[in-house]
Parts: structure tokens; sequence; C-alpha cells
């Protein structure tokens, strides 16, 4: 049924995979597909910031990412899932939607927080930006 399954997952919380990821599991073992695992390291945003920082601090942050998706995959994903790992830099739900027309997916599974009428009206969330606008179906699992 869904041969490619992206899971979007922050490395720095763990509700972020905890229940998303053995639901993307199931589903890829139910299919037989391939598993996409894919972490969005974010950009600082300004250069009066970026100035705050060290001078390598991007290859280091991606880096340091890198090796926890890695020893993430391996301690949570059984052997018979075929997985890929994607670790991009920059905007979020831009790489989100970016990576879901790159691998053509046919399925997003992302975690989200119960809704916070205050916290979305001024921010939104990553997963209300992807389910608005993705090409594909999108099941968010509550965290």
């Amino acid at each position: 049924m869904f041969n490619t399954v992206l899971l979007t997952i922050d490395l720095n919380e763990k509700l972020s995979w905890e229940k998303a990821l053995p639901q993307a599991i199931e589903l890829v073992r139910t299919s037989g597909g391939t598993l996409h695992v894919l972490t969005v390291v974010p950009e600082i945003g300004s250069a009066w910031v970026e100035g705050f920082f060290p001078e390598n601090f991007e290859h280091q942050a991606v880096e340091a990412a890198s090796k926890k998706l890695n020893d993430l995959m391996v301690s949570e994903v059984p052997d018979d899932i075929t997985v890929k790992q994607h670790l991009i830099f920059g905007d979020i739900h831009g790489k989100v939607l970016e990576t879901i027309e790159q691998i053509q997916c046919d399925l997003v599974v992302m975690a989200s927080h119960k809704p916070d009428r205050v916290r979305e009206f001024l921010v939104g969330s990553n997963a209300d930006r992807v389910v608005r606008r993705s090409p594909v179906s999108v099941l968010v699992v509550r965290a």
C-alpha cells in the first residue's frame, strides 16, 4: 500500500519519534516498502545571530546530528526494515516538502503535540504547514 514512507523527526525531541517511529515501521513492514527518516538541522537565522556561534558551528551541528540519527536508526529500527536516512540543513517544513517530492513518497508520518491555540496562532506548527501543503497523505501521530 505504501511503498515509500517518510518519517520526520526532531533528534532533540524524543516525543517526535517515540510513537511515530513504531507506526511508520508497521506501515512499511505491512507493505514491504522503504522507510525514509528525515531530520532537519534548523538554520540559525540572521547573520547577526550567526556571529555569536563558533565559525564551524553548522558543520559540527550536522556531524553531531548525523551520528545521533544513525545511532537512533541502529537501536530502534528492526533489521527487516529497509531504512534510508536523510539529514538536511535549513527550513524545516520547506525541507520536508522538498524531500516528499525528491523521494516521491506515498505517505508522510509526523508527530505533533496536542494543539495549543495561542502557540498555533502566533507561530504555527511544522506539522500543520506540511499537512496543508503536502501532495501526499500525512499521518499525524499525537505525541
